[in-house]
């Protein structure tokens, strides 16, 4: 038995915040590019190795099953993009540390996500520059102000040259990976709405000139499948979501608490149209299946 067990026992709440805190900032590096390398994606696999104590609690049960499929095929397209940063932004400890020391926290695991493939490209650059930009409630706290000033000069003219690259390399490197350890017993309360609850009960669905938006995992068919199936029946396929689209169909497959899976983006912002008046209707796979089958 591990000796510092009893001390876990009274730090497990902020040890628990500090981790997932690591994580978001991992995720967040290794995607930055839109690019997941094999070097990339090893360093997630040893966060995962050294955590395997709560890799199937929540939060952490939530977050690295979208992980692992947005980075299955070495690329993050925008969508899944999205939906990481929708689901980073649930997630982000906000009862412990304050939004300050929190932040600090993603921003020295954002560093370690980057260096973590050793190639360090203008392109992850230009994205931190974004992040750094977006949270100056951190300047003067350490590292937000050296990390602010290297990434300017950097990128002062455009690309990184051997000694640059070397000196960024080295910096970030110092924020290493994740803590090796958390708490065995810090287990969250998951959430409590099913994602059954949220769609139509036995709605009315049509094809014909219906604009249809999906989201979440299909637990029969491919995206490309769902597609085809509404184009031969007469309907529109859109990615994004907005107003203009008339069923948003939610996949059956994933963790049934809608509020933290893959899939809740979007549907928090069709309850967002719903309530400004739009009629976008919610439709569980199973409706829309049995919909297909009255088709035939």
């Amino acid at each position: 038995m591990d000796h510092r067990l009893p001390y876990f026992a009274h730090t497990s709440r902020s040890r628990l915040d500090k981790s997932i805190n690591s994580l978001l900032g991992l995720v967040e590096g290794i995607a930055i590019d839109g690019v997941v390398n094999e070097r990339e994606r090893e360093y997630l696999d040893g966060w995962m190795r050294e955590h395997a104590e709560v890799v199937a609690l929540h939060p952490f049960s939530e977050l690295l099953p979208v992980v692992a499929g947005a980075v299955a095929d070495g690329r993050i397209d925008p969508e899944e993009r999205a939906d990481l940063h929708w689901l980073c932004d649930r997630l982000r400890s906000r009862e412990y540390y304050d939004k300050t020391t929190g932040d600090l926290q993603r921003l020295q695991a954002i560093l370690a996500g980057i260096a973590s493939d050793a190639a360090i490209s203008a392109d992850e650059l230009v994205h931190l520059r974004d992040w750094i930009d977006s949270h100056d409630h951190l300047r003067s706290c350490w590292p937000y102000d050296e990390v602010s000033a290297l990434v300017t000069g950097v990128l002062s003219d455009g690309k990184i040259d051997a000694r640059e690259h070397e000196l960024l390399r080295a910096f970030f490197s110092e924020f290493g990976p994740p803590p090796s350890r958390a708490p065995e017993d810090a287990v969250l309360s998951p959430a409590a709405s099913g994602v059954v609850g949220v769609c139509a009960s036995c709605p009315e669905i049509r094809f014909a000139g219906m604009r249809f938006c999906f989201t979440g995992e299909s637990a029969k068919f491919t995206r490309e499948q769902l597609f085809e199936t509404v184009k031969r029946l007469g309907g529109t396929v859109v990615t994004a979501l907005s107003g203009k689209v008339d069923f948003l169909v939610v996949g059956a497959e994933g963790n049934p608490c809608w509020a933290f899976a893959c899939y809740g983006r979007k549907i928090e912002k069709a309850m967002e149209l719903r309530k400004a008046g739009m009629r976008i209707v919610l439709v569980h796979e199973n409706d829309f299946h049995d919909a297909v089958a009255d088709q035939r």
